[in-house]
C-alpha cells in the first residue's frame, strides 16, 4: 500500500485542492461583491423609480385634472359661443354700415333744395314775423304799414308815407324794436 499512497501525490492533490478553493473563495467574493454593487445600483434605480411614480405635490389627481378639463371644455365652450354672437353682430353692424353709406351716398348725390320748390318771400316773411316785424299790405300788394314788436313785448305801428328814404324806415323800425 506503501506505493499506492504517495504523500507527495497527495500533498499536491491537497495544495491542489486548497488552491482551487482559494480561486473559487475569491471568485465568489468578486462575483457577491458584484451582487452586492448591483443590488445597491437597483436599489437606487428603485427608489429613483419609486420618487418618479409618485404624483408630485404640483400635478393635480386624475379627479382633479378630469374637473379641469370639464372646467376648460365649459370656458372654451361660453369663448365660442361669444366669439359667434360677437361675430354675427359685427355682420349685423356691416350690413348697417353698408347700408348707411349707401343712404348717405343717395343723399350726397341729391339736391333737396331742386326738390322742392322755395318761395323767397315767404322764407323772408317768417324770418321778419320772427324778428318781430309783421308787414300789412294793401289790396295791391304795396306794404303800407309795419307792425313791430318792441323788446319790451309792446306793439308799434309805423306808417310809410313816402316821406322818408328806405335807410330812414330802416332805422326808425330798428329803434321801435329795440325800445
Amino acid at each position: 500500500m506503501v506505493p499506492i499512497i504517495d504523500p507527495e501525490d497527495d500533498y499536491l492533490t491537497i495544495a491542489a485542492a486548497e488552491e482551487q478553493m482559494a480561486t473559487t473563495h475569491d471568485l465568489r467574493h468578486r462575483d457577491l461583491h458584484d451582487a452586492h454593487a448591483k443590488v445597491k445600483q437597483l436599489a437606487r434605480a428603485l427608489e429613483s423609480a419609486r420618487a418618479s411614480a409618485t404624483r408630485p405635490s404640483t400635478i393635480p389627481s386624475a379627479e382633479e385634472h378630469a374637473a379641469l378639463m370639464n372646467d376648460l371644455d365649459a370656458t372654451r365652450l361660453s369663448l365660442a359661443k361669444a366669439i359667434n354672437d360677437a361675430e354675427s353682430a359685427l355682420a349685423g353692424k356691416e350690413a348697417e354700415l353698408a347700408r348707411l353709406k349707401e343712404e348717405t351716398r343717395a343723399l350726397e348725390s341729391s339736391d333737396p333744395a331742386a326738390e322742392h320748390e322755395l318761395d323767397a318771400t315767404a322764407l323772408r316773411l317768417a324770418m321778419y314775423k320772427g324778428l318781430g316785424f309783421e308787414p300789412i299790405v294793401d289790396k295791391d300788394g304795396r306794404i303800407t304799414k309795419m307792425l313791430v314788436r318792441a323788446e319790451s313785448g309792446d306793439v308799434h305801428c309805423v306808417m310809410f308815407d313816402q316821406n322818408k328814404s328806405d335807410d330812414e324806415y330802416a332805422q326808425l323800425l330798428w329803434r321801435v324794436a329795440s325800445a
